[in-house]
Parts: structure tokens; sequence; C-alpha cells
């Protein structure tokens, strides 16, 4: 492996984790924050500047950024599945945490999700080429 490919690959690995947790814990705090019923849009506003809320929008910019990083040198066909990591996080903060009920059928989804991801992330590189960027690369 040369020492761009090991760079990219560092990055990648340093990278998804931080994507992962920073999508799953800014959707938890959102629902955490979140009022019961909401009847009007400036009640929606309103409910951003609740702390839970504005921490779980901040951790959603922080996802949306580094996953724009990620996105800019892997590819798409292993950012997207190895990132769908984050249903599981999702899963398990809902059931230690909210304590919500989750069905043997989800609990099935989240199997599958996980052995999807370990497909995905275990075969290739994680890495795009220069050659596989751009317009003409669909050529």
């Amino acid at each position: 492996m040369s020492s761009e490919a090991a760079r990219l690959r560092l990055k990648t690995w340093t990278c998804v984790p931080i994507v992962v947790l920073a999508n799953a814990f800014g959707d938890f705090f959102m629902k955490r924050g979140m009022p019961r019923s909401l009847e009007s849009p400036l009640e929606y506003v309103g409910a951003l500047f609740q702390p839970w809320v504005a921490l779980g929008v901040v951790l959603l910019i922080v996802w949306q950024l580094s996953r724009m990083a990620l996105l800019s040198w892997a590819d798409l066909s292993y950012v997207v599945p190895v990132t769908a990591v984050g249903y599981v996080v999702v899963a398990l903060l809902g059931r230690v945490f909210v304590d919500e009920r989750i069905t043997v059928a989800r609990w099935s989804g989240i199997v599958l999700i996980v052995a999807g991801v370990a497909l995905v992330g275990g075969g290739t590189e994680p890495q795009t080429t220069a050659s596989h960027h751009g317009p003409e690369a669909a050529r």
C-alpha cells in the first residue's frame, strides 16, 4: 500500500466514526429536547432554542460537514453503507436512554445492516482515485 493510500485509509477510518456518532447523537439529542407536540411553525422555530435541540442541531452540522469531507475522497458506494452503522447506534441509544421498545423485526433489520456493513467495509479500498472524479468519469 502506497503512503498516499495509507494516508487516505487513516483519514477514512478517522472520519467514519465522527460521521456515524455525530449523526446518531445529533438525532438523539433532537429527540430528547423536542416538546411532545408543536402546533405552529413558530413553535418549531422556538424549539431550536431548547438546549438539547440546539446541541442536536450543532452535532448534525458537524455530521454534514464531516460527511462532505469523507465523500470528497472516498467512494459513495463505500461511504453510504459503512455509515449506515449509525442506524444501529440510534437503535441502541433509543433502547437504552429513551426506553424505546424495539421489535424482533427491527432487530433483524439491524443485524442485516451490520452484515451489509461488514461486506462493504471489508472487501475494497475506501478511497476514490482521481480518474473516477468529475464529469469525465461518466464518459
